[in-house]
C-alpha cells in the first residue's frame, strides 16, 4: 500500500471517530497531581484555583514550559522554606476581598466584594521546594528497530526529563518524559504510546522556520494553535501507520484531534487542510531515512 493510500485510510478513520465523539484524551504517561495538565493548585494550601485564574495560570505555564501546576505567592514560598529565584517573573491572578457596609435596602445584605491582584510563582521558579511526589517507575521499554532508525536519521535533539512532552522553537529541541513514566492505556501498550508521543513532537519540529516553515509561535487557545496540534497528531498517526506500529489507525489520535477540532468549527475544511500539511510533514521526516521521498512534494488530495 503506497503512502498516499495509507494517509487517506488514516484520515478516513480519524474523521469517522471524530464524528462519533470518541471520548476524552488519555495521555500515555504518568502526570503527578499538580502537573499543568491538571487544575492549577496552591502549593501551600493545596486548594485549586478557580475561574479566570485557571486559564491565566494554564497559559502562563504553557508559555514558560513549566512542568508543574503548583503555584504560590512569594511569601507563601518563603513560609514553605523555598526561595523564588532572582529574575523570575510573577504571574498575576485575581482574588476578591469582602467587606461590610451599611445596607441600603431590604435586598442589600451589606456585603461588598472588591477585586484585587496577587502575584504568584510556579514551583519551577523556586529553589528548595520538595513536592514529595513519588513518581511511578514502569520500567524500561523498547521501541521497534524501524522506529529507532526513523528517529536516528532525523538527528533531532531529544532529552528525557520532567513530566511533559513538548518541542521548543527557541532551542529547536524536544523534551520527553522519561520512558519509565509511560504506561499502558486501554487502547495502547506503553511502548507504542511513547513512539506515538515522540512522533507528535517530531511533527512540531518539522514546522520550524528552517524546515517546512509553519507558524509555530501561536497563542495558546487560538485557532492557529489548535490547527498546529491537529497537524502534529495527524502526522503522528501517519508515521505510526507507515512504520507498522498498529494494524489500524488508533482511536487515541482521533480523541486528541477531536479535542482541538472544537476550536476550529468556523472552518469546515480545516481538518482537510491540516491533513495535507500533515502529509507534507510526514514525508519530510521520512525523507531522512527514505531519501527517494525527497523527490515527492508531499501534496495530498483528500475528498471533503
Amino acid at each position: 500500500m503506497d503512502k498516499t493510500t495509507i494517509y487517506q485510510r488514516v484520515t478516513d478513520n480519524i474523521l469517522q471517530a471524530v464524528a462519533t465523539s470518541p471520548g476524552d484524551v488519555v495521555m500515555p504517561w504518568h502526570r503527578p497531581a499538580g502537573s499543568n495538565s491538571m487544575i492549577p493548585l496552591n502549593a501551600t494550601t493545596k486548594n485549586t484555583y478557580r475561574g479566570v485564574n485557571i486559564i491565566m495560570l494554564w497559559m502562563a505555564a504553557d508559555i514558560a514550559r513549566h512542568p508543574t501546576g503548583a503555584w504560590a505567592s512569594y511569601k507563601q514560598w518563603q513560609a514553605a522554606g523555598a526561595q523564588v529565584r532572582r529574575g523570575e517573573r510573577a504571574t498575576p491572578i485575581i482574588f476578591y476581598r469582602q467587606y461590610d457596609v451599611d445596607p441600603t435596602g431590604e435586598d442589600d445584605d451589606g456585603k461588598r466584594r472588591v477585586a484585587r491582584t496577587s502575584l504568584v510563582f510556579n514551583a519551577a521558579q523556586v529553589d528548595g521546594y520538595d513536592a514529595a511526589v513519588a513518581l511511578p517507575d514502569y520500567g524500561p521499554l523498547t521501541v521497534t528497530d524501524r522506529f529507532q532508525k526513523f528517529v536516528d536519521c532525523i538527528g533531532a535533539d531529544i532529552k528525557h526529563e520532567g513530566t511533559r512532552a513538548f518541542y521548543s522553537t527557541v532551542t529547536d529541541s524536544i523534551t520527553m518524559p522519561p520512558m519509565s513514566l509511560f504506561h499502558d492505556t486501554p487502547t495502547m501498550p506503553r511502548n507504542e504510546g511513547y513512539m506515538a508521543t515522540l512522533a507528535h513532537e517530531l511533527a512540531h519540529l518539522s514546522g520550524h522556520s528552517k524546515r517546512l516553515n509553519r507558524q509555530l509561535r501561536n497563542k495558546f487557545g487560538s485557532h492557529e494553535h489548535a490547527a498546529e496540534e491537529v497537524i502534529a497528531e495527524m502526522t503522528a498517526s501517519f508515521i505510526c501507520a507507515r512504520l507498522g506500529l498498529s494494524s489500524e489507525p488508533r482511536i487515541d489520535h482521533a480523541q486528541y484531534i477531536a479535542h482541538y477540532m472544537s476550536m476550529m468549527r468556523a472552518d469546515p475544511r480545516a481538518i482537510f487542510k491540516c491533513a495535507a500539511d500533515a502529509a507534507r510533514a510526514a514525508d519530510y521526516l521520512f525523507a531522512f531515512s527514505e531519501p527517494a521521498d525527497r523527490a515527492d512534494d508531499g501534496d495530498m488530495e483528500i475528498a471533503a
